[in-house]
């Protein structure tokens, strides 16, 4: 079966890519390299003894999007990671993200609804929940009216993705994830950003290397035990793995439902702090880090009930916060090595 993954060669996108290749999958990835580098191809044949076939498309090019179709009628299933994902970015340049995000969603899905078989599986986020009321998050809390133009997208994508369901052949699945971290354990492929990180974990290694001076902690003074945001973050293979589970739910006609959704977490929530000195004690390095002003965009708390996914996908995050720390810092080291 024909898989294609676009963002294929992103962090998410990647590590799902080798997880489906593990399944016996026959990947198309898609990327346009704005957030990735080609080198990422050489690290999923490590891993799995096959290079995906890659097509470097930018899927705001509505013609660039048909001609693909063109060439791969034979689809069985896309996994939609390609999109633009900094919330400080998006608050700053929200048309960027509208354009990105939006665009390449309708675009993929018009040429979908051509096809005899169409699952699509969504890279969602928790931030379509905004700042819940409620914690641990469950699938039925209330859609919030987003923090930033980046969980907008989402949530309109979420919306596009329902109004299209009902009217065409598409079959989707929307998986909501919390805040994805770490590195396959080969250190072959892992989170690569592009310039200044604007995650957490990225920093937080570049930090610990000397690449960067000091780690900036936005905002000491959230209603939480340490003051600093509280986080669900689960280990990017386990996420991945979720994917391909998703996938083969839709594949075997197992969905009762057009449109499904399940958050993918832990179920537990860290802080900042928490995840510093978590990093400290693992890698035996001291961080240097500093408070500085809260970020625009950022919400207090976030973590998922994740009881939906753990019995109807029949998935569960396997992987600790340490384990996922440390496959970070061993990432880290070998791309600078």
């Amino acid at each position: 079966m024909k898989i294609v993954v676009t963002g294929g060669l992103g962090f998410i996108g990647s590590h799902t890519v080798v997880e489906l290749q593990n399944e016996g999958f026959e990947v198309i990835a898609i990327d346009n390299l704005s957030n990735s580098s080609i080198d990422v191809l050489e690290g999923i044949q490590k891993i799995t003894g096959k290079k995906p076939v890659f097509e470097n498309i930018d899927l705001r090019d509505k013609a660039a999007v048909q001609n693909f179709f063109k060439k791969y009628n034979d689809i069985s299933g896309i996994i939609h990671f390609a999109a633009s994902k900094a919330v400080g970015e998006s608050v700053e340049n929200p048309l960027l993200y509208y354009e990105n995000n939006i665009n390449s969603l309708v675009y993929l899905l018009q040429e979908m609804a051509n096809l005899p078989e169409a699952n699509f599986i969504f890279s969602s986020s928790c931030t379509v929940y905004g700042q819940a009321e409620k914690m641990p998050i469950t699938e039925d809390a209330s859609v919030q009216p987003a923090n930033s133009p980046y969980g907008n997208t989402k949530q309109i994508g979420e919306e596009i993705i329902n109004d299209v369901a009902k009217v065409t052949n598409i079959k989707a699945v929307s998986l909501r994830y919390f805040n994805p971290i770490g590195a396959h354990s080969s250190a072959e492929i892992g989170e690569l950003p592009l310039g200044v990180p604007q995650n957490l974990v990225p920093f937080i290694t570049q930090t610990a290397f000397g690449l960067r001076k000091e780690l900036s902690v936005f905002g000491n003074d959230y209603p939480t035990p340490d003051g600093t945001c509280i986080r669900d973050y689960i280990h990017v293979v386990d996420l991945a793995k979720a994917h391909v589970v998703a996938l083969q739910r839709l594949l075997k006609k197992q969905n009762v439902e057009k449109v499904e959704i399940f958050n993918l977490g832990t179920g537990k929530g860290s802080s900042v702090l928490e995840v510093i000195h978590a990093f400290e004690k693992i890698s035996g390095k001291k961080l240097p880090y500093k408070i500085v002003d809260r970020r625009s965009g950022d919400i207090i708390i976030a973590y998922a009930n994740t009881d939906k996914a753990n019995k109807v996908l029949g998935w569960k995050a396997e992987l600790s916060l340490e384990q996922a720390l440390a496959s970070a810092w061993k990432w880290e080291q070998k791309i600078r090595s």
